[in-house]
């Protein structure tokens, strides 16, 4: 099987930004040769709390869901799901939250980009 280029980051709960800490929660991958765009995620309340013992959760939680939305064009990710698969990873890899953070983009090669997202979170999320 022929494999094609993704893009991807790594979606960062940042609950104190000026001390520079962060957990990883979350990857949204881009195919654009496959029309794909997902996300997934893990919000672990202990690890967050072990930053930030007063963080809301729910909150991070929700970002997360507003993020999985916009990937999939779902009318609760507002005028950002109306878009391109390209404009909406755009959208999703700038950075808008003081604490939920994209990191970096990367690329790399996959057969499979919905098998790669799942790879992706395990090992970068845990």
């Amino acid at each position: 099987m022929s494999r094609i280029a993704y893009q991807y980051v790594v979606l960062r709960c940042v609950p104190r930004p000026e001390r520079e800490e962060f957990i990883n929660v979350g990857v949204v991958v881009h195919c654009q040769s496959r029309d794909f765009l997902d996300s997934v995620w893990r919000c672990d309340p202990a690890r967050l709390h072990a930053l930030d013992p007063g963080l809301d959760v729910d909150a991070v939680r929700s970002a997360l869901r507003f993020v999985e939305a916009v990937c999939r064009g779902e009318e609760r990710g507002g005028a950002a799901s109306a878009q391109s698969l390209g404009q909406r990873f755009g959208f999703l890899k700038a950075p808008r939250s003081t604490v939920l953070q994209p990191g970096p983009v990367h690329g790399g090669l996959t057969a499979d980009p919905a098998r790669q997202l799942e790879r992706l979170l395990e090992r970068l999320v845990g």
